[in-house]
C-alpha cells in the first residue's frame, strides 16, 4: 500500500464516527431480497416479484401516512405560503437531488399546460409555475454525474440555497434518504437562518439517527424544523436508498403538492380531503399489476433483452419524453450504484461510452434541457475565491478544478436532444428502448417521435423495446402500438384517479424501472446476495459503506478494510478520473485479501470471475 493511500485512510478513519451510518436501517439487508442474485440466476420473474414484494414497503408506510391524516397540516402550510406569495423549494443529494428536480419539473410542466387545459389563465399559471425551485448536490450538472465532494459538506448546501435567494414566506423539503446527508442538512439550515419553513423528509427511526449521528440528532431535535419521517424499512439492494426510499418521499410530497394545487384551482372542492385516500387506492392498484405474472413476464423479457446487450458490450439508447426526468434519474443512477459507465461528454472520445443513455424529441440540446427541466439549467457557478472560503486548504485546488467543470457549458456536452444522435450512432447489435406516458399517443403515431425512431432500429437489423402506460381510466386502445409491435412491450396499466400531477404514473414508472434496471445489474453479477458490491466509494458515506462490505466479505478489521479500500480506490483512481471502464473497488478488495495478491493480478482475477476477459466498455 503507498503512503499516499494510508494518508487517505487515515483522515477518512479520524473523522469516521461521524459517517459510520451501519446502524441505520437503510443500510440493513431486507430478508425478502436476501438471496436475490441467487434468485435472479434461476428465474428473473421470481426476481422481479421479489422486488415488488418490497415495494409493498412503501405502500404500507403511505397507508399510515393516510391513516394519520399527516396530508392537510403540510398542504394546509405549503397553500398558506403560496398565497401569500411564497415559494416552495427542494433539495437533495444524489437520489433526493434528482428526486428535487424531477418535483420540480413537474410542477412547472402541470403549470405550463394549465391555461391549455382551462384550469387556470396563462397569467396565473405562469407565476405559479415559477414558484418551484430544486437545488442538487453540485447542480444540475449533478443530476448526469455525482460532483465529487459535495455532499459531505454543509457549507456547500448552505451557498447553493442561498444563490436561489430562499427567505421569510417560503417553504423548503429538505430531502435525505437517510437523514444524515451533510449538504442537505446544511440547506436546512440557511433556509431556517433566513426565516423559511423547513420540513426536514428522511427514512430513518429518530432513535438510531439521534443515538449515532450528531448532525442528525441536531435538526431532528431542533423545534423550529418540521419533521417527516417516512421509514419504510431496509432497501431492496441493502443500502440502496434510491428504490423504497425515494419511492415514498415521491409519493408523500406529490400528494402534498397536489392538495395544495387543487385548493389554489377549487378551494371549495369537498374530494380534496380524499385526495391522500384516491392516491393510495391507485398505488396499490399499481402494485398489484406490476406483480402480475403477465407483466412481470414481459420486463423479464426486457431483463434478458438488456443483458444480453450488455453483456455484448454493444450499448442502449432510452427514448423518453414527458417522462424523460423520470427516465433519465433511473438511467444515470446505475453508474453510481453498479459502477457502470457514466454518460460521456460530446467532446471527450477517451472515455468508455455508457451503456444506456438518453434521448428526447427535442433539439437542439439546449432546448431539449429546457424543456426537460421545465425551465433555464441551474449550475453551480462559483468563483474561485468562494470555493477557496468554503474549503479546506488540502482540497481546496481540487475542489476549485471541480467546480469549474460543472457548469452549464459542461451539461450542454451531455447532448440528449436530437442533434446529439451523430455523437452516439447506433449500430444493428445495440438496443433502442422507449418510455411512453398514458397521454403521449401521438409519440406511436404513424409519424411519431418513438415509432418512427423504433422502426428505424428493426430496419437496420436492431432490437427495441417499449414501455407504455396504460390509463385503465380511458377505453382500451388508447395507444396505437398493433402492426409494428416491438421486440419487447411492457404495457403497465394505471389507474389515473383523477390525479393532476399523475403521482400514481410517477410512482408506477419508477417503480418499474427500479425493478428493470435493478435486476438486470443483479443478473450480471453486480449484486452479491443484496449487497452492492460494485457501489462507487464517492463519499464519505460511500466510503464507509464500501468498507464494511469489505469487511462482511474478509471479515478483517475496519481499519484495515479501510486502508486497503483506499488503495484499491488509488489504483482504479487514474480510470475513473477520465470516465473509463474499471473493475469494482469492494470485488478488487476483497480478491486482494482473499488470495493475497497485489491490485494487477487481483484484477486480472475478478474479470476472469465473473466471466470476463477485459473491462466491459
Amino acid at each position: 500500500m503507498s503512503a499516499a493511500s494510508d494518508q487517505r485512510a487515515a483522515e477518512f478513519l479520524a473523522i469516521a464516527d461521524q459517517f459510520r451510518l451501519g446502524a441505520l436501517v437503510t443500510e440493513a439487508s431486507h430478508p425478502v431480497t436476501a438471496d436475490l442474485g441467487e434468485v435472479a440466476r434461476a428465474s428473473v420473474e421470481e426476481a422481479l416479484d421479489r422486488l415488488f414484494e418490497v415495494d409493498d414497503d412503501v405502500v404500507a408506510r403511505y397507508r399510515r401516512w393516510v391513516e394519520e391524516g399527516a396530508t392537510r397540516p403540510v398542504a394546509e402550510a405549503l397553500l398558506g405560503a403560496l398565497r401569500a406569495g411564497g415559494r416552495v423549494f427542494f433539495t437533495g443529494c444524489g437520489s433526493t437531488g434528482r428526486l428535487s428536480i424531477l418535483l420540480e419539473s413537474i410542477w412547472r410542466r402541470f403549470w405550463r399546460d394549465a391555461a391549455d387545459r382551462g384550469l387556470a389563465d396563462a397569467t396565473r399559471a405562469a407565476e405559479l409555475g415559477d414558484r418551484a425551485f430544486s437545488a442538487m448536490a453540485g447542480g444540475d450538472f449533478a443530476l448526469i454525474k455525482s460532483v465529487e465532494g459535495f455532499e459531505d459538506f454543509t457549507q456547500f448546501g448552505r451557498r447553493q440555497i442561498a444563490d436561489l435567494g430562499i427567505g421569510a414566506g417560503d417553504i423548503l423539503f429538505a430531502i435525505t434518504e437517510g437523514g444524515e446527508t451533510s449538504w442537505v442538512i446544511g440547506t436546512a439550515w440557511e433556509a431556517l437562518d433566513r426565516g423559511a419553513g423547513v420540513y426536514f423528509v428522511y427514512n430513518n427511526p429518530d432513535d438510531i439517527l439521534v443515538e449515532h449521528v450528531e448532525r442528525s440528532r441536531e435538526v431532528i431535535q431542533e423545534p423550529r424544523i418540521t419533521r417527516l419521517n417516512l421509514t419504510t424499512g431496509p432497501m431492496a439492494i441493502t443500502g440502496s436508498t434510491r428504490m423504497q426510499a425515494t419511492t415514498i418521499q415521491l409519493c408523500v410530497l406529490l400528494t402534498v403538492l397536489e392538495t395544495a394545487v387543487r385548493q389554489l384551482l377549487e378551494p371549495g372542492d369537498a374530494d380534496i380531503e380524499r385526495i391522500p385516500e384516491i392516491f393510495l387506492s391507485g398505488l396499490e392498484e399499481a402494485l398489484a399489476a406490476l406483480r402480475s405474472p403477465g407483466l412481470r413476464a414481459s420486463l423479464a423479457n426486457l431483463v434478458r433483452l438488456e443483458e444480453a446487450v450488455y453483456r455484448s458490450g454493444r450499448r442502449n439508447t432510452y427514448l423518453a419524453d414527458v417522462l424523460g426526468v423520470d427516465m433519465l434519474t433511473d438511467t444515470t443512477e446505475r453508474s453510481p450504484t453498479f459502477c457502470t459507465p457514466p454518460f460521456r461528454r460530446c467532446d471527450d472520445t477517451s472515455a468508455a461510452e455508457s451503456w444506456a443513455f438518453l434521448r428526447v424529441p427535442h433539439s437542439p440540446t439546449a432546448e431539449a434541457w429546457r424543456t426537460l427541466l421545465g425551465r433555464e439549467p441551474r449550475c453551480v457557478s462559483w468563483s474561485e475565491e468562494i470555493v477557496r472560503a468554503m474549503t479546506p486548504p488540502e482540497t481546496a485546488d481540487r475542489t476549485v478544478d471541480i467546480v469549474r467543470r460543472i457548469g452549464v457549458a459542461d451539461l450542454m456536452k451531455f447532448t440528449i436532444g436530437l442533434d446529439g444522435a451523430p455523437y452516439r450512432p447506433l449500430g444493428p447489435e445495440d438496443i433502442v428502448v422507449a418510455l411512453v406516458g398514458p397521454d403521449e399517443g401521438p409519440l406511436l403515431a404513424e409519424d411519431g417521435f418513438v415509432r418512427t425512431a423504433l422502426q428505424d432500429h428493426r430496419a437496420m437489423g436492431g432490437r427495441t423495446g417499449l414501455i407504455v402506460c396504460r390509463s385503465s381510466d380511458s377505453a382500451a386502445g388508447e395507444l396505437p402500438i398493433g402492426g409494428w409491435t416491438p421486440d419487447v412491450v411492457v404495457e403497465l396499466p394505471i389507474s389515473r384517479n383523477g390525479m393532476l400531477l399523475d403521482g400514481i404514473v410517477r410512482a408506477s414508472v419508477k417503480m418499474l424501472l427500479n425493478a428493470l434496471s435493478t435486476c438486470t445489474m443483479v443478473r450480471l453479477g453486480r449484486v452479491m446476495g443484496n449487497t452492492m458490491i460494485w457501489v462507487v466509494a464517492s463519499n464519505l458515506k460511500l466510503i464507509d459503506r464500501a468498507t464494511r462490505y469489505i469487511v462482511r466479505l474478509t471479515d478483517l478489521p475496519y481499519d484495515d478494510a479501510c486502508r486497503l479500500l483506499f488503495d484499491s480506490v488509488e489504483y482504479v483512481t487514474p480510470r475513473m478520473a477520465a470516465d473509463q471502464a474499471y473493475p469494482p473497488v469492494v470485488g478488487l478488495s476483497v480478491i486482494r485479501a482473499r488470495r493475497g495478491v497485489g491490485p494487477e493480478e487481483a484484477e486480472r482475477l475478478l474479470w476472469a470471475e465473473i466471466g470476463v476477459q477485459t473491462p466491459a466498455t
